[in-house]
């Protein structure tokens, strides 16, 4: 007895071979490096921009305390006190800066009295990354110390 298979129904459906797997797993290992990717890259580079602007305003403040601690001196000038700031931010690498005594010249103040400086700083020309993916700010840092 012989029995014929009709032409139109499939025969045994055997699975994929591991080849058509291997292929398929990479495939979807594509699709989710090409997903993840810039996530990642979004990453990495926001936490180098937001390390340098902690970087930049912890000098900030460096530079301020030594530059008011040196203007708080009763000999001190305005001028030896803008040179300590400088320094610091010099020897960190800050460009663009500007040291400020906002309320009164150190010279002027008399024993007692608060003597403020304020340094301001761009966060662009500050960027390890050319400050491309944010806008540039100015950041502060003021302290504040009596006359002796």
């Amino acid at each position: 007895m012989t029995i014929t298979i009709p032409h139109d129904v499939p025969a045994i459906d055997y699975p994929r071979t591991n080849r058509t797997r291997r292929r398929s797993r990479r495939a979807v290992a594509a699709a989710e490096f090409a997903v993840c990717l810039p996530i990642l890259v979004l990453l990495v580079f926001g936490s180098i921009e937001a390390s340098s602007f902690i970087f930049l305003k912890q000098a900030l403040s460096v530079a301020a305390y030594e530059g008011a601690r040196e203007a708080a001196l009763s000999t001190s000038t305005a001028s030896a006190a803008e040179d300590r700031a400088t320094n610091i931010l010099t020897a960190r690498n800050v460009r663009g800066f500007a040291v400020r005594f906002p309320d009164r010249n150190p010279e002027q103040a008399k024993r007692g009295e608060e003597i403020a400086v304020e340094i301001v700083a761009p966060t662009q020309p500050n960027s390890p990354l050319a400050g491309q993916f944010i806008a540039n700010r100015d950041l502060i840092a003021r302290v504040v110390m009596l006359k002796e």
